[in-house]
């Protein structure tokens, strides 16, 4: 049987080790590009509809980092709040933003970072199909439908730790490419996989059952440029100590905001943690413009 191609580049892959899962109890395959160095779980989970039940949401499937429950109905207690300031702060650095702004959260999620952007007078609208969706609705939060997606409506769209989810990485940036406007802003956050080149399955952001695909940031940059996206590599921009400071408070598992964490020195913590985890390594990307 022959290898199994790269769903970025297209060349055979090698088998990068296993990972046990947590929610399946079996053994998931790895497999990882020696050229563009795109790793993935060969074998993945795709009974959708269990794997993001409401358990998930809750914390009690396959992560048990996830707190969406709460972040929903605690929006002002949540460190989670870190996170929207920050994604907020990195897309203004990029892009202008105003109350005529269209953005759309791409796997919002409970829908946390579209209130945060409506209370900034800004146009944002999520898109999500799991099973949290119909609670963010019921909150009053705008998550729309799949078939309520038209073409080239977007000025800006963001997809915070989502790309891991997905099976077919470039399918899935075409349909973000597509509804953006032309020269159109996109934003992501993904684990960024260069410093596990070598040890893939003892990276803690191997949950094999959810996170299976995995990204350095040149991989990420030949899948947006296939995808119609113009890249740039933009580092450190002006929200990422917040970005940082949540997902640090996250692995300790901090549930709120406190006097404590808001004392520690997080403009130094998160320079730290960056230069470890290449946090702020992947690029940033525009919808490219038709000719």
């Amino acid at each position: 049987m022959s290898a199994p191609a790269c769903k970025i580049c297209g060349s055979p892959t090698v088998e990068a080790g296993t990972k046990w899962g947590r929610m399946e109890k079996r053994e998931f395959h790895l497999r990882q590009c020696p050229r563009c160095h795109f790793g993935f779980v060969a074998d993945p989970c795709t009974d959708y509809a269990r794997i993001y039940s409401d358990a998930y949401y809750r914390g009690e499937g396959a992560d048990p980092l996830v707190d969406y429950e709460f972040e929903l109905e605690h929006p002002d207690r949540t460190i989670r709040q870190y996170e929207w300031q920050g994604i907020y702060q990195v897309v203004e650095s990029l892009a202008p933003l105003t109350p005529d702004t269209k953005w759309l959260d791409f796997g919002c999620g409970n829908g946390g970072l579209v209130r945060f952007c409506r209370s900034k007078q800004i146009s944002a609208v999520g898109f999500e199909e799991g099973a949290i969706a119909e609670k963010a609705r019921a909150a009053g939060i705008p998550i729309v439908h799949r078939e309520e997606l038209t073409d080239g409506s977007f000025d800006v769209i963001t997809a915070i730790e989502v790309m891991e989810h997905v099976e077919d990485p470039i399918a899935v940036l075409r349909d973000i490419r597509r509804l953006l406007k032309p020269g159109g802003l996109f934003f992501l956050t993904t684990g960024n996989a260069a410093p596990y080149r070598d040890r893939l399955p003892s990276w803690s952001y191997v949950t094999p059952e959810i996170h299976i695909s995995f990204f350095e940031p040149e991989t990420l940059r030949q899948a947006l440029m296939t995808a119609g996206f113009r890249t740039e590599f933009r580092g450190y921009l002006p929200g990422f100590t917040q970005i940082i400071r949540f997902k640090i408070l996250k692995n300790l598992r901090v549930r709120t905001r406190s006097a404590w964490e808001r004392a520690l020195p997080w403009a130094l913590l998160s320079r730290i943690a960056d230069a470890r985890y290449g946090v702020t390594a992947h690029p940033v990307a525009w919808a490219n413009r038709v000719k």
